[in-house]
């Protein structure tokens, strides 16, 4: 490779490496560091064959223009400054650190003590320069081709809110030993674009896969010295980079990998699925003060990451991973953003689910819905048509948000989970917490411009126990992780239902998810029972406990999934895009009323009476409603029975037919009138006369 033997001064923008007119330009960002060097490097990344001063720095931008370059160049950079931790300068020209713009990422990571930016072990505490260069065993960033859309990214499906319903998945761990795909494929982005995978989500009914973690993610060093991984991948260092341990190519060709990933995007476009991807934008694997400097905070710790305001050498750990990213500085939040937008606009995807979401919208500390985060998301014109889904919890001061999010994002609600998983297990919650739950949570959602849309509605997660083992153990059995069982959340809610009874519980769970008001979130494997023995916390096990136990799938569940959501198609009742209105509705609204099973509209004393679980919901639309007009209007009557008998329910005048029933009973409506709701079980049923 001929190099030449100066660097012109280029452009301060875009940020990273921009393969342009016959060469490339570089643009970093660091508002403290007094000189940037691009450390160019040959084919196999290993020996570094030049270096050059990028220009500025110009408004905190150093930039450089290398002629007679292009695409496949490897390199890294080296940020010279101050090395005062006690003002948050942890500058250390030893450390080659990686572009936060990579687009692509080369080498294999191993962590080792030459990533630190200061020697360990001194006797009085005190840490200098570690002046080791690790250059060698760093990952490199190599210049990708100019940026195109994705293929048919304009063609995306874009269901309307009204009609989404989640799978959440973890593209390894649904594929692995899903019947039908080929070896070579299992556990890949190609994997996940099969037939034998499409099949799956399109008989099911679902319309948008949420992927765990998918952006180029470290370990971390204590999992590394037990032999275990980051298995979810909640801990992301290329947030440009489509991570190679999911792709059925050659994974050392990082253009090769982003090719696949976006044809999996296209195929999945093709068959109506949509792909939103969970990103991690709230820390990185550089862990605490006492962490590696790979990248961000060797270019400039005191902006890219939030510090303590006591003592500026410690890092501000919101997040409970060590570092907090500092998304208040302007040029963190220019960051976040144009990772967001190369996801939709060059890779095709339809929407982010942001972990830790507050961390997001923390100004100086405390959450704020106007935060500058959220006012230049609000207006960018790629991401206007991105799901925008928050975690709506952290680990910093007031750090749970949810239904405090701006009005176009949807929040995950775990009220609704922790509710309804009480009232189908164990009858410990009230009649009206959970009819509250049940109708969208207005007590967190109805303000401002929120709809009951944005409550992503769950049952169970990732994180936590999944609906087979929720129902199957009261306590946790992490021991496999390595941390005697003292991860995962302790006291999460879970019972032990008695073997007879868990199919008819499982299906009461997963149809009060379905046809709940807001948006359903299935976890992937709840729909035939996948277990995980107990454990609540699989982020490190990559293996058969974290993977999908296909072959003792129960196909009667998956038929009843896609059966409830089915029925959720066929009733706009079931999903309202606006409240409830009062009785009787106005033209176009539909409006709802609570039934004792004696008949009688719920009363306060109803509400109250907490030795009494079993209900129902009649969901009324208004005349305009009905198809064809007339006086006539369609009703649905949702019967809940959590209870160990069965129980009698009075319904309402009008014709009544069953639609859906948990229990697995032939039932029938008499003409008496008189109904009974098996233990255990949810029915519904469709009448058509006022």
């Amino acid at each position: 490779m001929r190099l030449p033997a100066q660097l012109s001064e280029g452009r301060a923008e875009p940020f990273g490496a921009l393969a342009r007119d016959d060469g490339v330009n570089f643009a970093v960002f660091s508002d403290h560091a007094t000189r940037i060097e691009l450390c160019v490097f040959d084919a196999s990344g290993a020996r570094e064959i030049k270096r050059y001063a990028l220009h500025g720095p110009s408004d905190g931008i150093f930039h450089g223009f290398l002629e007679g370059v292009g695409p496949g160049l490897i390199y890294g950079l080296r940020a010279h400054g101050a090395y005062q931790p006690e003002n948050g300068h942890r500058f250390n020209p030893h450390k080659l650190l990686l572009d936060p713009w990579a687009r692509e990422i080369v080498g294999r990571f191993a962590w080792r003590a030459e990533h630190h930016g200061y020697e360990l072990g001194h006797p009085d505490g005190t840490r200098s320069l570690d002046s080791r260069d690790n250059a060698l065993h760093a990952l490199k960033a190599r210049v990708a081709a100019p940026p195109q859309p994705a293929p048919g990214w304009h063609n995306a499906p874009r269901h309307a809110a009204r009609d989404l319903v989640i799978y959440e998945m973890h593209v390894k761990g649904f594929g692995m030993a899903l019947p039908g795909l080929p070896d070579a494929l299992r556990g890949t982005y190609a994997g996940l674009a099969h037939p034998a995978s499409v099949s799956h989500f399109k008989s099911l009914g679902v319309t948008t896969l949420e992927l765990l973690p998918i952006q180029y993610h470290l370990g971390e060093p204590g999992l590394a010295d037990k032999g275990l991984v980051n298995y979810w991948g909640y801990n992301t260092l290329g947030f440009f980079c489509p991570d190679p341990r999911f792709a059925a190519c050659d994974r050392s060709d990082p253009s090769a990998v982003a090719d696949e990933f976006r044809g999996m995007v296209a195929t999945l476009h093709d068959n109506g699925l949509e792909v939103v991807l969970d990103v991690v934008y709230n820390h990185t694997p550089e862990g605490s003060e006492n962490g590696s400097t790979l990248s961000m905070r060797g270019l400039d710790n005191a902006s890219w990451y939030r510090l303590a305001q006591d003592d500026r050498s410690r890092s501000e750990n919101w997040t409970g991973c060590g570092n907090t990213l500092n998304v208040a500085h302007p040029r963190v939040t220019q960051f976040v953003l144009d990772s967001l937008r190369y996801w939709v606009h060059e890779m095709g995807v339809d929407g982010f689910r942001f972990d830790l979401a507050p961390v997001l919208g923390r100004t100086h500390q405390h959450f704020n819905v106007h935060a500058p985060f959220f006012t230049a998301l609000a207006q960018d014109p790629i991401l206007a048509r991105a799901h925008l889904i928050a975690e709506p919890w952290d680990a910093g001061p007031e750090g749970y948000q949810v239904g405090r999010f701006p009005s176009r994002w949807l929040d995950w609600n775990d009220k609704f989970r922790d509710t309804v998983r009480r009232y189908w297990l164990g009858r410990s919650v009230s009649r009206g917490e959970f009819a509250r739950r049940f109708t969208a949570s207005n007590d967190l959602f109805h303000h401002g411009r929120r709809g009951p849309l944005a409550s992503v509605n769950f049952i169970a997660a990732h994180d936590g126990f999944t609906l087979a083992d929720f129902t199957a153990y009261d306590r946790k059995h992490n021991q496999a992780n390595g941390e005697g069982n003292r991860d995962g959340r302790d006291g999460e809610i879970a019972a032990v239902v008695p073997v007879a009874q868990r199919a008819r519980v499982r299906r009461a769970l997963l149809a009060t998810l379905l046809l709940a008001q807001g948006t359903p979130m299935l976890n992937a494997g709840d729909e035939f029972g996948n277990t995980q023995d107990g454990n609540n916390n699989a982020y490190c096990q990559d293996n058969p406990t974290g993977w999908l136990d296909w072959a003792h799938a129960d196909a009667a569940q998956i038929e009843f999934v896609a059966r409830v959501l089915a029925l959720r198609r066929e009733e706009p009742a079931l999903r309202h895009e606006r409240w409830f209105a009062h009785v009787p509705a106005p033209p176009g609204e539909r409006s709802v009323v609570w039934l004792a099973p004696s008949g009688h509209d719920m009363q306060v004393h109803d509400w109250h009476d907490g030795s009494q679980h079993a209900f129902a919901c009649r969901i009324d639309a208004s005349p305009r409603n009905h198809v064809g007009g007339g006086a006539g209007c369609r009703h649905l009557l949702i019967a809940f029975n959590p209870e160990m008998v069965p129980t009698s329910f009075t319904l309402p005048a009008g014709h009544w037919e069953v639609a859906l029933d948990t229990s697995g009973e032939p039932l029938a409506v008499p003409p008496a009138k008189a109904f009974v709701v098996p233990a255990h079980s949810l029915v519904v049923l469709r009448g058509n006369d006022c």
